[in-house]
């Protein structure tokens, strides 16, 4: 199985020609970057392309095997050895001999372990638990981690000399919202991949902005994960930000919503921030609105729209009051944010959460509207 890096990227182009580079060389490697960017994938880039290709390429997760089970797993035991050994096991450094050995989060290996681990990779061999023989071995070290290495040293959390063995080549993989440039092609790719859903999804120019100006904390892992989310619920359909259910979007990407271009707006724009955040009923129509659907200029919204505002929020149509829209909004708005105060006991933060607000954004409504906070 070929594993093929994605992205067009300088920084992932770089990438790519380091891992060319670097495979035919049958040495270590140290793969660092944040969780979920892609450092496995890496890892397994390298082995494929390396004269190890046709070998097994065993993984291994220090940070999530018990550190007295680990020994176990990595140097295999005999039988007998301890409680539990009813069999003589092989350990993944055997499994491992004459391909390539994983070592993911190699900086949550405990400090006994780095010590046995070390003695392995120089003596090139290994001695089951409960038995005295040496097996010799033929591995390539490939290990990974998301901690700073140098600042664990420093601390006393991680062996100097077994990070000059595994570090002869480093390679670093950057976080996703360094390379927002790919996004789209991600998106496209994860979307095109998926075996379970027949036809893929598409996004608008809108939803296709506000997931491109978002951080991603998760990395490529979120990203594919949200893509993953979205096809199974909308197969083949075109999203946009009116037709997707904001809790399927990743924790926070809306708040990315002033980074998305929009139409140019008169002065009721500000009114219409606070009801798009407040009424999901009234987000619809809205958000046609912002797009293009509706009429350009906010100055001449037609009488379909006002409708639907108004009997979104339960009130009458206006238009006979003589009321402009801007005024009605910012009554609706000042309306529900007295209620949400009232109904969260005074609490901002969860006002602002009722009301799907950021929290900054309702301290200036409340100072404008000049509402009480008990």
């Amino acid at each position: 199985m070929s594993y093929r890096i994605i992205g067009s990227s300088e920084q992932t182009r770089r990438l790519q020609q380091l891992i060319d580079s670097i495979a035919p060389a049958d040495v270590s490697v140290l793969v660092t970057g944040e969780s979920g960017c892609g450092k496995e994938l890496v890892a397994r880039a390298i082995h494929d392309r390396s004269e190890r290709r046709y070998r097994p390429l065993i993984a291994v997760n220090c940070g999530a095997i018990p550190a007295d089970l680990l020994e176990s797993q990595l140097f295999g035991h005999k039988k007998g050895a301890f409680t539990g050994a009813i069999a003589d096991q092989r350990g993944k450094l055997q499994e491992a001999d004459t391909g390539t050995l994983f070592l993911d989060e190699i900086g949550d290996m405990p400090m006994s372990m780095q010590v046995k681990l070390l003695r392995v990779l120089q003596e090139r061999n290994v001695t089951p638990i409960g038995s005295n023989q040496l097996i010799d071995i033929d591995i390539r070290v490939v290990a990974a981690t998301h901690r700073n290495l140098e600042e664990e040293i420093a601390a006393g959390r991680f062996r100097a000399d077994l990070y000059y063995r595994l570090n002869v080549l480093p390679l670093q993989v950057v976080p996703l919202r360094e390379r927002r440039s790919e996004i789209p092609e991600l998106i496209e790719h994860f979307a095109a991949a998926l075996k379970s859903v027949d036809r893929p999804i598409t996004l608008a120019p809108g939803l296709a902005s506000l997931l491109q100006a978002y951080d991603w904390p998760g990395n490529v892992r979120e990203l594919s994960n949200t893509v993953h989310r979205l096809s199974v619920l909308y197969p083949g359909q075109l999203l946009d930000l009116h037709n997707v259910d904001a809790t399927m979007l990743p924790p926070g990407a809306l708040e990315g919503l002033s980074t998305v271009p929009k139409p140019p707006q008169d002065d009721g724009a500000d009114a219409f921030d606070g009801l798009i955040e407040s009424e999901q009923a009234a987000d619809v129509a809205a958000q046609k609105f912002l797009q293009g659907e509706a009429r350009a200029d906010a100055s001449q919204v037609d009488d379909e729209f006002e409708s639907i505002v108004m009997l979104a929020q339960g009130y009458d149509d206006f238009r006979a009051q003589g009321q402009s829209l801007k005024g009605m909004l910012s009554e609706i708005e000042q309306d529900l944010i007295a209620r949400a105060l009232e109904e969260s006991g005074g609490n901002v933060s969860r006002c602002a959460k009722l009301l799907k607000m950021q929290r900054t954004t309702l301290i200036e409504r409340i100072k404008k509207y000049e509402l009480r906070v008990a």
